[in-house]
């Protein structure tokens, strides 16, 4: 990330232009992490069955090589993946804009139109879905079943594109969110409880079990939406939901993915972690409120000491280093870059360029300890890669700015 000789962005800034490229040659569109569901082999089997679902899914997720175009898996555009490509154009359009050939404006215009036409109906409010079957052990997870965590990055979206001046006469951008609050009320089932306040992450699922990553991307929501309208009230509410996830820090510093952590499938890992810090970091920035200092600065030192290496690379959990996910990576750009961590930024940028860039744009999987799953999934790494990049190069450039005043 030492590069000067390259025009103002440098080595990220090429990079970010490149992958936009690569997502924009395909219309946004391609195979996603656990879209087993949508083989069209599976789905001509003449006979629903979960252990079948089950293993096809898992077959094309967990096999070393990519098999998704032996079982005619569908590319698909995905709804979480759009909200992320909307705000990486628009932060392209001002890092790389000048002299640039690409419309980057009008592409992230388009795209968050393409949210607001996408959107899940039949719920009290705004929210967003996944568009592939995903088959769990308990529930078949629907294309119609929205979730928190595509609703919160959509909701960012769309106030980024309002916040830009996009909206095109007829949408308002902020006002078809607005009702995102219904939705964590009502479908989500907002509970206040004595550590604050909880939520389902599905509206579908059971509320045995919270998922906290989930809860924190509510709480930062309804911050957001505070941001903008204020009268509504919406502040209280976001910090009980974020009052209730710090309550669940481990003396660790981290969180498991579900309270209790015995419904847990998984121990502390890297990106879900990585949400919960980007909400807490969001919500220092839009109170300006020290709250959650103390929370921050433990799961901050946690992140940094336990779930990435001294060279970028990040681990899978507090345990396991591999396998080394491009997820994982690109949330470690965006919550250094959030911290104003600028040189972890760039050290996870540096990793990722040596170990899963493939050149024009394009990322692959995963690096397991013996191999590298030499797949590009369209949201997982594509998306987050480019919204990763771009969050380094808006928080770079705002600070190189107030720098110069």
């Amino acid at each position: 990330m030492s590069d000067t000789s390259e025009p103002r962005a440098g080595v990220a800034g090429r990079v970010l232009g490149e992958t936009l490229r690569y997502a924009r040659e395909r219309d946004y569109t391609g195979w996603d992490y656990g879209d087993g569901m949508s083989s069209r082999l599976l789905q001509a089997v003449p006979v629903e069955n979960k252990w079948l679902n089950i293993a096809v899914q898992e077959t094309i997720k967990r096999a070393p090589v990519n098999v998704r175009p032996l079982f005619l898996v569908e590319q698909r555009r995905n709804y979480k993946g759009t909200a992320l490509f909307t705000m990486a154009n628009l932060t392209a359009g001002r890092v790389l804009g000048e002299g640039s050939t690409t419309d980057y404006e009008r592409e992230a215009r388009d795209l968050a139109e393409w949210l607001v036409e996408h959107r899940t109906p039949g719920y009290a409010g705004f929210c967003g879905a996944h568009r592939h079957e995903i088959q769990h052990l308990d529930i078949l997870g629907l294309p119609e079943y929205p979730d928190m965590v595509s609703t919160s990055y959509a909701v960012r979206a769309l106030l980024a594109a309002h916040d830009a001046g996009l909206d095109d006469g007829e949408t308002d951008y902020a006002a078809v969110v607005r009702s995102v609050a219904d939705f964590i009320d009502q479908d989500l089932e907002y509970e206040e409880i004595e550590e604050g306040a909880r939520m389902k992450y599905v509206p579908a699922w059971s509320s045995d079990h919270v998922t906290l990553n989930a809860v924190a991307l509510g709480g930062a929501t309804l911050l957001e939406l505070d941001d903008r309208f204020p009268e509504e009230g919406h502040r209280e509410r976001g910090e009980k939901l974020l009052d209730y996830v710090v309550s669940r820090q481990r003396p660790e510093g981290g969180w498991m993915y579900r309270d209790p952590p015995s419904a847990s499938h998984l121990s502390m890992d890297s990106h879900h972690n990585g949400f919960i810090i980007e909400s807490l970091l969001r919500h220092a920035e839009l109170t300006g409120s020290d709250r959650y200092s103390k929370a921050l600065d433990d799961a901050l030192a946690f992140y940094r000491e336990e779930l990435f290496e001294p060279n970028g690379a990040p681990n899978w959990d507090e345990s396991s280093a591999y396998p080394r996910d491009i997820h994982a990576a690109a949330q470690g750009i965006i919550v250094f870059s959030l911290a104003g961590e600028f040189e972890l930024a760039e050290r996870v940028i540096g990793w990722v360029l040596g170990a899963l860039y493939v050149g024009d744009g394009r990322f692959f999987y995963r690096r397991e300890r013996w191999y590298t799953k030499r797949v590009t999934l369209m949201r997982w790494c594509e998306a987050w890669m480019s919204y990763a990049v771009a969050t380094y190069l808006d928080r770079r450039d705002t600070v190189d700015r107030f720098r110069q005043v």
